[in-house]
């Protein structure tokens, strides 16, 4: 297939204008009330929206309109209370992981081409008129090739089917016919299929994050049609937590932007020399640096100039890098008599001084906790040790406090779970 997906920037082009005809009120309505669509009314997902294409999380379906001809493409309309910079460094980070390769890196403005099989689409991002909400199209259409090929099967030295007149036998046993595997279903619809590998305590967060689609996955990620496997208990990577982590802070402080992270641009200076603009996960890695949250030549560790990012996480990490994000203040100075006091881990030598911190913050959440959430009672730290990705996700289902915190599930309940778009 083959994408062409280009996130056009200029409101004073004929697209533009003609979306903003597009979406405007029509008169006529205003003399009709009747006529006008029940409010909350949503659209309905063509039948063939292809599941290749990643849809936003936060994006709800407004309009659909099917091709009318061979060469026409379906258009499809969405709307989002994120900002334009949003939507495209999600097209672009979800294009990237799901297999369309980049022809070309993509900067605000600039059309991003993608190419996959023999889809053709194109996702247009104008800017934003209403701060509060935008709009954003996708279009897409079978190839050529891929639209001849259903008369194929009928040209002259086509291989007869069972049910053509000029099959000749014999029929294979339902044993022996090769079923064609069933399209995937569309990101965010689907649960994982191995959650019975994760440990029982454990289960509930990662359930309640998926639902949120707060745990994206570095590549499909699929072993079978229609399977989706999370494993549970593989070592979680550096590059897969940040990513998580942006990603969930950003979804339960949806409606509470002052509280989000900010992904970065293509167009910045790389603060590692491992992790290039070009990295699918680039964004979300320099946005944690921008931050100050994780080591780097920003926060003032100048001998820190790679990332490593395919390297495990360790416990002591996944707590330097989430508890400032939980109690959005400078860690307090810590000791290593004030950690064996508090928390009593008999390897409390063992952690690093910087990571003695987050540790030391971290006891004063009580309950809520991120140790005693995906770790339960332990007199052992064990700080080198690798994270599961069920432990990440345990840690990534509360931020904040116990007195000023949410949850995975309070998001769910309060809406900021995906409407449902697809049939």
């Amino acid at each position: 297939m083959s994408c062409l997906l280009s996130l056009g920037a200029c409101s004073n082009s004929p697209w533009a204008q003609s979306l903003e005809r597009s979406i405007a009120a029509d008169p006529r309505l205003q003399s009709s009330p009747a006529a006008s669509p029940a409010e909350g009314t949503q659209a309905q997902l063509p039948d063939d929206f292809p599941s290749e294409i990643p849809r936003y999380p936060q994006a709800q379906l407004i309009e659909a309109n099917p091709g009318s001809g061979l060469n026409s493409a379906t258009q499809t309309q969405w709307a989002t209370t994120n900002s334009p910079d949003q939507v495209q460094q999600f097209y672009q980070t979800e294009l990237s992981r799901n297999g369309w390769q980049l022809t070309q890196p993509a900067t605000p403005g600039q059309p991003l081409t993608a190419v996959r099989d023999e889809l053709q689409a194109t996702i247009t991002i104008p800017p934003s008129i209403d701060p509060s909400r935008t709009v954003f199209s996708i279009a897409y259409q079978l190839s050529d090739t891929a639209q001849a090929a259903p008369d194929a099967i009928n040209s002259p030295g086509a291989v007869p089917q069972p049910g053509d007149p000029n099959f000749v036998g014999p029929v294979p046993s339902g044993d022996a016919i090769v079923q064609s595997p069933s399209p995937l279903p569309a990101s965010g619809n689907t649960a994982f299929t191995d959650l019975d590998q994760a440990p029982p305590a454990l289960r509930s967060f990662v359930v309640d994050l998926e639902q949120l689609n707060a745990l994206p996955l570095q590549g499909t990620n699929v072993a079978t049609a229609g399977a989706n496997e999370f494993k549970p208990n593989q070592a979680i990577t550096r590059r897969e937590y940040a990513r998580w982590l942006v990603t969930a802070n950003n979804l339960l402080y949806a409606n509470q932007p002052a509280r989000q992270l900010r992904l970065a641009a293509p167009s910045e200076q790389p603060t590692f020399q491992d992790i290039k603009p070009t990295d699918p996960d680039f964004g979300a890695i320099q946005a944690l640096a921008n931050a100050g949250l994780i080591p780097s030549p920003l926060s003032g560790s100048s001998t820190t100039v790679t990332f490593r990012p395919d390297a495990p996480l360790t416990r002591e990490d996944l707590l330097l890098w989430k508890v400032p994000i939980d109690t959005r203040q400078t860690l307090p100075n810590a000791s290593i008599d004030a950690v064996q006091q508090t928390w009593g881990f008999q390897d409390t030598a063992r952690i690093a001084p910087p990571a003695l911190k987050a540790v030391l913050a971290d006891y004063q959440n009580g309950d809520q906790s991120n140790i005693r959430r995906a770790f339960g009672y332990t007199t052992l730290f064990q700080p080198k040790r690798s994270v599961s990705r069920a432990e990440a996700a345990a840690v990534l289902w509360h931020f904040g406090t116990p007195t000023d915190g949410v949850t995975a599930k309070d998001a769910i309940q309060s809406g900021t779970k995906p409407a449902p778009t697809g049939p």
